[in-house]
């Protein structure tokens, strides 16, 4: 029985080294790139078009999103603004393309205030975090386009962070941050907090900003989701111009400070 077994795994030994020499190939690339030692055994063109099926099927096919995040009415006792913020994206895990917008719209005076546009290449730098890169151009009020470099991703804690800074074609540097967090008070009950803080290396008196911090918002959004893709939403936010923007806005007759209450829907698809 012993010399039967011995001539069977000799001869199981025999047969893998052939394979191995048929296929020839080096031992060391197996060391570099482990997922293809089968290599030595199958076909090499086989094994690579197992893996690119593989890979398409878990993780490696394109896909995309179409996120409204705020589509708002902002009431205060003399205005109602038209306020929204949405973004599209199409891509794999580690490059996207996105599509962002935002802006107000003036309904007491039917004006359009303020429109912008960015078009950004994402790329993930970590699991959590990733680098965008493109162009913004401003509709309103006074079609101007930028370059934007900036991140986007999740803090500790599961807050929701995105910065850009952006750099016009008149040479003017400037910056937005971003943060939310969403606390789920039941399953379908969420309160998000959400701060944002936009700076300027410069004055800019054409737009009434100043150096320095130039807005400052802080507000608090109560949704109810529906189905995870349809959710409106109450709530308030302080908005402030400190420093000298504020100091712009009064000497145009306005306020530096306001609190606004907010109704709007978040959808997404």
């Amino acid at each position: 029985m012993r010399p039967l077994i011995l001539s069977l795994a000799a001869a199981l030994a025999m047969s893998a080294t052939a394979t191995a020499q048929e296929h020839n190939h080096d031992a060391s690339s197996f060391d570099e790139q482990p997922w293809s030692q089968a290599d030595a055994y199958f076909d090499p063109a086989e094994m690579a078009a197992a893996r690119e099926h593989v890979l398409a099927h878990n993780g490696d096919q394109p896909f995309g999103m179409i996120m409204i995040n705020r589509a708002e009415v902002q009431l205060t006792d003399d205005q109602e603004t038209g306020v929204w913020d949405a973004d599209a994206w199409y891509g794999g895990d580690i490059n996207k393309l996105y599509l962002k917008t935002e802006g107000e719209y003036n309904f007491d005076e039917s004006e359009l205030e303020d429109a912008e546009v960015q078009l950004l290449w994402s790329r993930a730098v970590t699991s959590y975090f990733d680098l965008q890169a493109g162009i913004r151009y401003d509709f309103e009020p006074d079609g101007l386009a930028h370059a934007a470099l900036g991140f986007q991703g999740i803090a500790p804690y599961w807050f929701e962070v995105e910065g850009t800074a952006f750099l016009s074609e008149e040479g003017d540097i400037t910056a937005d941050f971003e943060a939310e967090y969403e606390l789920l008070l039941t399953q379908r009950l969420i309160l998000q907090p959400r701060a944002a803080l936009s700076l300027s290396a410069q004055n800019i008196p054409e737009r009434e900003i100043g150096s320095g911090v130039s807005s400052l918002e802080a507000g608090l959004r109560l949704r109810y989701e529906f189905a995870r893709e349809f959710a409106p939403y109450v709530g308030v936010e302080y908005h402030g111009a400190p420093g000298k923007t504020g100091d712009m806005i009064e000497a145009a007759g306005a306020d530096r400070d306001q609190t606004v209450w907010v109704v709007g829907l978040r959808v997404w698809y």
